[in-house]
Parts: C-alpha cells; sequence; structure tokens
C-alpha cells in the first residue's frame, strides 16, 4: 500500500468537512472547475474521485451525465458511494489511475487535489494518458493545489494558508489532519503543468482560476 494510499484511508471520515474550512476559495474554485466541463458532455470521469465532492458538483450541473469516480482508496470510495447510492447514472471504480489505463472515451476528464501527488514524471504520463481518452473536443479540467513558481514564493503560498485558514475556523485538529496529508505532496507549479499539457497535445491551455496555492487548468483535445 503506498503512502498517499494510507494516508486517505485514514482521513476519510473527516475529509469533506475539512476541505470545506482548508480551502479559503472553496466555492469559486469548484465553480470554476465545473464551468470548464465539455457543456455537452454526457460522459465524465472523475480521476481521484475521493468521496465525491467535486462529483456531487458535476452533477448539480450535469444532471443526465454518466459520471464514473474513480480512486485508490477503498473508504473513500465507500463515502462516496454513499454519497450517490440513489444515483444508478454513476459508477466506480478502485484503481491506481497512475498505473491503470483508461478505459473508455470521455467527453470531459476531471481531477480535484489529487494529482499533485504523484511525482512530476507520472503526471506527464497521466496528462497524455488523459488526452487519448478524450474525444475530439473533449476537456481536461484539473482543480490543483500547485506549487509557487520559486522556491521563496512557494514559502509565502504555505503561510498564507496557514494564515487564512486559522481565520476561517479551521480547528487545530483539522490543520494537523491536512498537514499530515501534505507530507506526501509533489506539487509543481502551474507553468510546469501548462507545458507538460501542451506536451500531451492539448490546446487552449490555460489557468483559469488562481488563489493563492489553488489553481484550475483546463485544456482541450483538438476537434
Amino acid at each position: 500500500m503506498s503512502t498517499t494510499q494510507t494516508i486517505f484511508d485514514i482521513t476519510a471520515p473527516t475529509y469533506d468537512a475539512d476541505r470545506a474550512k482548508l480551502i479559503p476559495c472553496f466555492d469559486a474554485f469548484y465553480r470554476r472547475t465545473t464551468d470548464l466541463i465539455a457543456h455537452d458532455a454526457k460522459n465524465i470521469l472523475d480521476l481521484g474521485a475521493g468521496t465525491g465532492l467535486l462529483s456531487q458538483f458535476v452533477r448539480q450541473w450535469y444532471p443526465d451525465a454518466h459520471i464514473v469516480l474513480a480512486d485508490l482508496s477503498e473508504p473513500m470510495i465507500a463515502k462516496a458511494r454513499e454519497r450517490f447510492a440513489n444515483d444508478n447514472n454513476v459508477t466506480f471504480e478502485v484503481t491506481d489511475y497512475t498505473t491503470a489505463p483508461i478505459n473508455g472515451t470521455y467527453d470531459s476528464i476531471v481531477s480535484a487535489l489529487s494529482i499533485h501527488h504523484i511525482d512530476h514524471d507520472a503526471k506527464r504520463a497521466l496528462f497524455a494518458k488523459i488526452f487519448r481518452a478524450l474525444r475530439p473536443g473533449g476537456t481536461f479540467v484539473n482543480a490543483e493545489q500547485v506549487a509557487g513558481p520559486t522556491p521563496a514564493l512557494d514559502a509565502v503560498y504555505k503561510s498564507l494558508w496557514l494564515q487564512q485558514v486559522r481565520e476561517g475556523g479551521a480547528t487545530p485538529q483539522q490543520i494537523a489532519d491536512s498537514l499530515y496529508r501534505q507530507q506526501d505532496d509533489r506539487c509543481a507549479s502551474v507553468e510546469e503543468q501548462l507545458h507538460w499539457m501542451r506536451e500531451a497535445g492539448f490546446t487552449d491551455a490555460d489557468c483559469w482560476f488562481k488563489d493563492n496555492r489553488f489553481a484550475v487548468l483546463a485544456g482541450t483535445r483538438p476537434a
């Protein structure tokens, strides 16, 4: 079992409540992500879906879409199954998306706060795999925690984040759990990730939202 899987298995029970307190730009961050999904999407894949929080927002705006939630943590997927217990148009996969193939073709592939847990070479390979799994005209949207473009700015990001979440009412335990999860982070800068996306073949790859260490990146597979 990987360190990442262990960390998220342990913190699954409190993950949703923690996330709302630990992302100062929570509402705007998730809304911008759903805005960038292909407007006619009927088949959506959520990579690193966790408890299904992002897919819950997706479902609000795409009520007829079939959504596949993929995550390597069984306790996280168990929470997602509870969330979508009455939704027959949602399916689940317990899988490591870094090594497993992406089966099928999708209108949009989305991810939130997951890809930064894998190393940079794996990110580049994943972006290429995602590109191949999209239909022409399909979109990839990555709502992500990013590194600063310099070590000094990265330190500023982290310091500002701590200030914001404390002022926003995060408890000491929530902050401690988040710092525990962050021990396995391998964040990349916006510039690095956009380069890898364009390298994979995405057009109009851009950063569409950014607030401190939280960013939403998206690109389209050419039609």
